[in-house]
């Protein structure tokens, strides 16, 4: 017969994962209410397969007693069962006995919070939206770590990450309620002394996004469509400049050196302007962009190269890039 503590820690998993799964959802109108409930509810039968396992799997140790000296007895719940210790206790204990990181208790009890009151004050706040992303996300990475560490088990394979809908433009603090003003100011309070870097646990986790090619196992694959249904992903000036270095005259100079056979002709610029519409390779900026008949002026991707490769021949020991 399977130990209790592991049932408990397959549900646990389950309900992480079911978390995950709907707040990856491209349309989801209650996404972060619903992500938070099955958070917490992961993260309280992970701590309870912790307790179990550290107790010889005894069930009887996860029961509230009340009463003092030999008169304590088991709590009951309102349908007459044992009623067992509600996560911040569990998670308080832990933490006592050196069992779980400061800032993993840190951010559960943020999310526990962020339960009570995000019927009370959550509406569509991009500010407030980007934190409880942080928020969620370093959740998410505790709880992997947490379930190596403790268990031995790794969840690499279940595509553990918050993917971000959208990254938000930041908003001024006066555009929030006070409630959220309140709640935001109490994840800055436990989000101080900020972890080492490359450290396994977080209260919250800096979002960013860059384009860079990567073969570890966190990086998130992203793609460039114009799929309306596609999970939408805004780019600052500078993520832009980042993926689109080269303009026009920096473009030219680079197939000059990468090729012998180059030439600026019509056959140049047919080719270039083939692809200029797809933004893997090119993107246009407006100098009016609510304006499509403005002033343009348009930044390459390095990895048009790869176009121009099937037209022109490299000179020995070309640059790669």
């Amino acid at each position: 017969m399977k130990p209790r503590y592991k049932e408990l820690l397959q549900r646990a998993i389950a309900a992480i994962i079911a978390a995950i799964e709907i707040h990856n959802k491209p349309k989801f109108e209650y996404r972060m209410e619903a992500f938070t409930i099955l958070a917490i509810n992961a993260w309280e039968l992970l701590l309870k397969a912790k307790w179990l396992k550290d107790n010889n799997n005894k069930m009887s140790s996860l029961y509230v007693r009340i009463g003092s000296g030999k008169k304590k007895r088991i709590k009951k719940t309102r349908s007459g069962n044992p009623m067992t210790y509600e996560i911040m206790y569990l998670a308080k204990k832990l933490r006592e006995r050196g069992e779980l990181n400061e800032f993993v208790y840190r951010n559960i009890e943020a999310m526990v919070e962020l339960r009570d009151n995000i019927i009370h004050f959550y509406q569509d706040n991009k500010l407030l939206e980007k934190r409880l992303f942080e928020l969620g996300a370093a959740n998410v990475r505790n709880f992997e770590n947490a379930t190596r560490e403790w268990f031995d088990i790794s969840l690499k394979d279940e595509s553990f990450y918050l993917l971000p809908l959208a990254f938000p433009v930041p908003t001024e603090i006066k555009a929030l309620t006070k409630a959220e003003i309140k709640f935001l100011s109490y994840i800055q309070a436990i989000d101080t002394n900020p972890n080492p870097e490359n450290y396994p646990y977080a209260v919250t986790v800096d979002v960013s996004l860059r384009f860079t090619k990567s073969q570890t196992a966190e990086a998130v694959a992203v793609k460039i469509t114009d799929d309306p249904e596609a999970l939408p992903v805004r780019l600052t000036e500078e993520q832009i400049k980042e993926r689109y270095p080269w303009d026009y005259k920096e473009l030219t100079n680079r197939l000059r050196s990468r090729y012998i056979d180059f030439k600026v002709n019509q056959k140049y610029h047919s080719i270039r302007k083939s692809v200029e519409n797809d933004q893997r390779y090119c993107y246009i900026r407006y100098l009016d962009p609510d304006n499509p008949n403005s002033s343009i002026k348009k930044f390459y991707n390095p990895n048009i190269l790869q176009v121009f490769d099937k037209f022109y021949k490299k000179r020995k020991g070309a640059n790669k890039n």
